[in-house]
């Protein structure tokens, strides 16, 4: 028997298919073999058909299905993972009113600033521990003030994981978890913040019904059943947004673990029980996969726009032919790139430098010294004190780092990055080779509320490395000083 699951991004679907016994992937394939379009009507704008990510879903599933040799009722439960922070709306006979405002799409941050204004910091920090910001609550605002024909045919709204849920079973609802991405989760009072909709005058109706992540969310309609190829009945059984459920994938799931993706952009993601911070403006906070009454998990989330597209940049402005190459390359330099200090934060403002836009530069670059060499180690050292500052501003917000566990992505397999970091936070990184749409299948199996069955699959079936600190860390502490005192020089401009 087999579990099924999905991953919405904005670039492609993920579908993976995982042995309920083993919890091996079978298989796994990508929807559509391009990228999906992303619609701009103007600048900062970002939209996605709804509909058409259901179209992917169906081909992607009928595809799976052929490909894994797999027999639909063999399948036994089906997980959603899917890109936070969007915006779906649907009238009552169920068709969505309009593209899907995304993640990226940042027409309402003023709306999110004024409302923080208003409100304040201490009510933002204590009940919602964010500013509503960009988030989904905005950009209902948003359509409530600039569509308010489109506003009034509203039945729900919803986040793109809820609508892949709605068009398999015919039934609407969201998660605790999925509400408090769009910052509509009041921590405090341990409810949906509705004074926050009445803050905005959004309509509170208009909130879907809340379900567990571990149960049974709804079932494959015969329609669902003739547009994928799966049976009807099939039950859909767990839903996250992607960055919990990457967490979720490594097996992050305790106070003190924290989950890092070193993707075009980096993210690191620690799981604490403190319901309480004074980062709201610089780091996320969302309910975690496993946030229950009893045990109040939250995600810390902090952002780094200047990861990997920096990385990506030298690959595709130097002669290497392929990261492996440039890494290979990076480890025959010394530690510190022979005074060579990269600031990598060229892919717009930072969050953890409260949206400031301080840019790329290169520092001290000696032309009868430095080399391309110096250049890949410059950076992937750039890259990993972005992320080591980042648990720094975490760690000053009281939460503790134990371990790091992250997927073996380009940055990850990088022995200069993984080490640079390990060795200034002195903990071990475990490195597994898993993505979200396997952590999605798995979890669909957990509704006995057996955890530590997902740790088993994961370290029989993934585990790739273990980077430990380096003993002898004072050329690492130097590098990230000498570091640390060029972007403050920027920082302070």
């Amino acid at each position: 028997m087999y579990y099924l699951g999905y991953d919405l991004g904005s670039s492609s679907i993920k579908v993976s298919i995982v042995c309920s016994k083993t919890g091996k992937n079978i298989h796994t394939l990508n929807e559509p073999s391009d990228e999906m379009q992303i619609i701009s009507k103007q600048n900062d704008w970002a939209e996605q058909d709804p509909d058409s990510w259901w179209g992917h879903i169906c081909n992607g599933t009928k595809r799976i299905l052929k490909e894994s040799k797999v027999n639909n009722k063999e399948i036994i439960s089906i997980g959603i993972s899917y890109q936070m922070h969007g915006l779906v709306i649907i009238d009552k006979k169920g068709n969505s009113l309009r593209n899907s405002i995304i993640w990226c799409d940042s027409r309402a941050v003023d709306i999110g600033n004024s409302a923080f204004n208003d409100i304040g910091l201490k009510k933002c920090s204590e009940n919602l521990l964010n500013s509503p910001g960009n988030f989904t609550a905005s950009k209902l605002k948003w359509v409530k003030e600039n569509e308010p024909d489109t506003y009034r045919k509203i039945y729900k709204f919803m986040l793109p994981g809820d609508y892949i849920a709605f068009k398999m079973s015919d039934i609407v609802n969201s998660t605790r978890n999925g509400l408090s991405e769009g910052i509509l989760w009041d921590y405090k009072e341990n409810k949906v913040a509705e004074w926050l909709l009445n803050y905005y005058k959004i309509d509170t109706s208009l909130t879907p019904k809340i379900v567990e992540n571990f149960t049974n969310q709804g079932e494959i309609t015969s329609k669902a059943a003739n547009e994928t190829g799966l049976l009807a009945g099939t039950p859909i059984t767990y839903r996250a947004g992607d960055q919990p459920n990457n967490a979720l994938s490594l097996n992050v799931l305790k106070n003190g673990e924290v989950a890092a993706t070193g993707g075009t952009s980096g993210v690191v993601y620690a799981v604490t029980n403190k319901l309480n911070s004074n980062e709201s403006t610089r780091i996320n906070h969302f309910a975690h996969v496993n946030y229950s009454n009893k045990n109040q998990l939250i995600g810390k989330l902090l952002c780094i726009n200047g990861a990997g597209i920096m990385y990506k940049w030298l690959k595709t402005n130097t002669s290497a032919k392929s990261y492996q190459e440039m890494n290979n390359l990076a480890d025959n330099i010394p530690i510190g790139s022979n005074g060579l200090i990269v600031i990598p934060f060229g892919n717009g403002s930072e969050r953890m430098f409260n949206n400031k836009n301080i840019g790329t530069h290169f520092f001290n670059l000696n032309l009868n010294v430095h080399s391309e060499g110096h250049l890949y180690r410059a950076c992937l050292e750039a890259i990993a004190f972005s992320f080591v500052y980042g648990i720094e501003i975490m760690k000053n917000d009281g939460t503790e780092i134990k371990l790091i566990k992250a997927g073996n992505d380009n940055l990850f397999r990088s022995q200069v990055f993984s080490n640079t970091v390990s060795t200034l936070i002195n903990k071990n990184i475990e490195i597994y080779n898993t993505t979200g749409s396997v952590g999605a299948a798995r979890a669909s199996g957990l509704v006995d509320g057996n955890l530590d069955k997902f740790s088993d699959f994961l370290s029989k079936n993934d585990h790739v490395n273990t980077f430990k600190p380096k003993k002898d860390n004072q050329q690492y502490v130097k590098a990230y000083n000498n570091w640390k005192n060029e972007l403050k020089k920027l920082l302070n401009k």
